[in-house]
């Protein structure tokens, strides 16, 4: 075939074990990750010729490589925070077409939470004080503070409220009660949301994500290698990337995400419109991500976010878009970067084996048009990924 022209397909997805997993390691997780996705798949690992992998060891993905008893002549060690995985799966693709992969894996395995129990590492305040941080860390502006200040300037320009932001965890949360791997499945409401201990302002604890282990794993593959799978594939139609900025000061709107450009040349590139998807995963760290991806990614106008997300839109059972089907980064799982387990629901929707929460068309089928849209640092980059049956 001339170069660029096959098409990539995802055939494997899996996750390791995930929630409370303290007597393991995350290369350990990386493993059963990897073995759980190359089994869905049906592949060997003799083929696996591409790995991308970030946020393990000091020469990641060469360390899982080795420990995964891997020889790649294919790597990608892109790290940008919680969209590297969208990101990586772009490059993944890319190189797959152009001849020079056949078969991608991405992996990641992360104890972040048994860390912290165990007090080998603390919380995650800054990513560091070197460099364009060194003129906000000092100061006291935190991680999270950084989204929460990017959420009350979206409250002050268009009017959105507190609890139109709780109420996408409230629907993240009743996504969660319908997936048995969720780590928090009872529900809450907008009132839980807000009595909730403040964290920063306006963020209490219900708006932000939950920290987790886990792991998980995605095989990319070109399309001749499709017929010798056990899964049915799902396509990479399109994709799409993007970095912002890093220092607050240097970032034009608060109110606009990465995902502006990432979504808009992903869907372009795929030939769809935003009104043809019919689910979305999307990046939650905090409750506000989902509500202004929302916008950008064109489901919504840029200001209509919260009137969009208080109606139950967001919701598998009845929802008009669902999204974040497996209880997103607020319910299910979030073990430190978490874009790669956007795809592995995604994929597991389009191929309708996502159990209790599978969305379905009116007629019972499952879907066949999804997004995954991972962010960045604190909305410093953005990977868009459109997917289809």
């Amino acid at each position: 075939m001339p170069p660029g022209s096959r098409k990539v397909a995802i055939t494997g997805v899996a996750l390791a074990d995930c929630g409370r997993v303290d007597d393991t390691t995350p290369y350990a997780l990386h493993a059963q990750a990897a073995r759980r996705a190359l089994a869905d798949a049906g592949l060997d690992r003799s083929l696996v010729d591409g790995l991308a992998s970030a946020g393990t060891g000091t020469l990641a993905p060469a360390e899982i490589a080795e420990y995964l008893g891997l020889r790649p002549t294919w790597v990608d060690s892109t790290s940008v925070g919680g969209s590297t995985w969208e990101v990586m799966a772009a490059h993944a693709a890319d190189a797959i077409a152009a001849g020079h992969a056949n078969a991608v894996l991405l992996v990641y395995g992360s104890t972040a939470r048994a860390d912290i129990k165990a007090g080998r590492r603390t919380g995650t305040l800054s990513f560091g004080a070197r460099g364009p941080l060194q003129f906000e860390v000092p100061y006291g502006h935190t991680l999270i503070a950084k989204y929460a200040m990017a959420a009350r300037r979206h409250m002050i320009e268009h009017g959105t409220t507190i609890e139109q932001l709780a109420s996408v965890a409230v629907q993240a949360r009743a996504n969660a009660a319908l997936n048995p791997e969720a780590m928090f499945r009872d529900p809450i409401t907008v009132d839980d949301v807000l009595a909730g201990p403040m964290i920063a302002d306006p963020f209490t604890k219900l708006h932000c994500c939950i920290r987790s282990d886990g792991g998980a794993a995605v095989l990319l593959v070109a399309e001749e290698y499709v017929r010798d799978c056990r899964t049915a594939p799902v396509w990479v139609l399109g994709t799409g990337e993007y970095v912002s900025h890093v220092s607050m000061s240097e970032w034009p709107d608060f109110t606009v995400s990465p995902a502006a450009v990432s979504g808009r040349l992903a869907f372009e590139r795929a030939g769809v419109r935003p009104e043809e998807v019919e689910l979305a995963e999307i990046y939650d760290a905090f409750t506000y991500m989902t509500l202004v991806t929302l916008e950008d990614l064109g489901f919504c106008a840029k200001g209509e976010g919260g009137s969009f997300v208080e109606k139950g839109r967001l919701l598998v059972e009845g929802g008009d878009l669902p999204v974040n089907t497996d209880g997103g980064g607020l319910s299910a799982q979030h073990p430190g970067m978490r874009g790669l387990f956007l795809l592995v629901e995604a994929v597991r929707q389009l191929r309708g084996e996502a159990g209790a929460r599978q969305v379905r068309r009116r007629d019972g089928s499952a879907p066949g048009l999804a997004v995954a849209s991972g962010t960045g640092g604190w909305f410093c980059s953005s990977g868009t990924v459109v997917l289809g049956r």
